[in-house]
């Protein structure tokens, strides 16, 4: 059931904002890296048993015995299981991840750069590479049907958002874990941007690799003011 919903979704898939201060132990800098937007949006690439042991392994602290138990499965398949989960997860993050102070600091200047529609300073913050992946579930307009990838083209996207910009109140706030941007219409949710910073890459490539801006009301629902 849940796998025909989502075939059927309209446009790209971003899990539901997770609004909140972030908590500084070890312990609950780990979660929250596991429930950032990045890291989810990677799980849904994984198989269901695949997903299924990297969650109860990693964030929920299982064994592979008891991970094994609850799923049905051997341990030793488990252990294949959650071995091919966390290649997977470990190729598809950044190499040198950027500290919360970094993360919030580069988020304000990505504001600052794309509310003054100062193009240059735009593009010098975003990896050529760079991908947006917009989430309006059919329900708002949304900047594509597909991820957008490449600097130019995310940038003529995101003018479309710069050109409200004077109308919309813009908040810095900790979203699934990671220093992001609420935006308000009145009272109202219209989008959360996450950003995926990676600061292993070479001079002259901008750090942001991807950007998450969920528009889909009935996920905004829960963000408040």
């Amino acid at each position: 059931m849940i796998r025909r919903r989502r075939e059927t979704y309209v446009g790209p898939w971003l899990p539901e904002p997770l609004v909140g201060a972030a908590e500084g132990t070890e312990e609950a800098v780990l979660r929250q890296e596991l429930v950032s937007m990045a890291v989810l949006v990677v799980l849904e690439t994984l198989s269901p048993l695949e997903r299924a042991v990297f969650v109860l392994h990693e964030v929920f602290g299982y064994g592979h015995t008891e991970t094994a138990v609850v799923l049905g499965r051997s341990p030793a398949a488990v252990r294949q299981l959650a071995h091919r989960a966390r290649e997977h997860v470990r190729a598809r993050r950044p190499r040198f991840e950027a500290d919360p102070a970094t993360q919030a600091r580069v988020t304000e200047q990505f504001v600052r750069a794309a509310t003054n529609g100062d193009w240059p300073a735009l593009m010098e913050l975003l990896a050529p590479e760079v991908t947006l992946w917009t989430d309006g579930g059919g329900k708002v307009a949304a900047a594509g049907l597909r991820p957008i990838t490449g600097r130019e083209k995310v940038v003529r996207a995101l003018g479309g958002y710069a050109r409200r910009g004077a109308a919309l109140d813009i908040q810095f706030r900790p979203v699934n874990g990671t220093p992001s941007i609420v935006v308000f219409d009145g009272e109202r949710p219209h989008v959360v941007i996450g950003l995926d910073l990676d600061l292993g890459l070479a001079p002259g490539r901008g750090p942001v690799r991807a950007l998450y801006a969920l528009t889909n009301p009935d996920k905004l629902g829960l963000v408040r003011r």
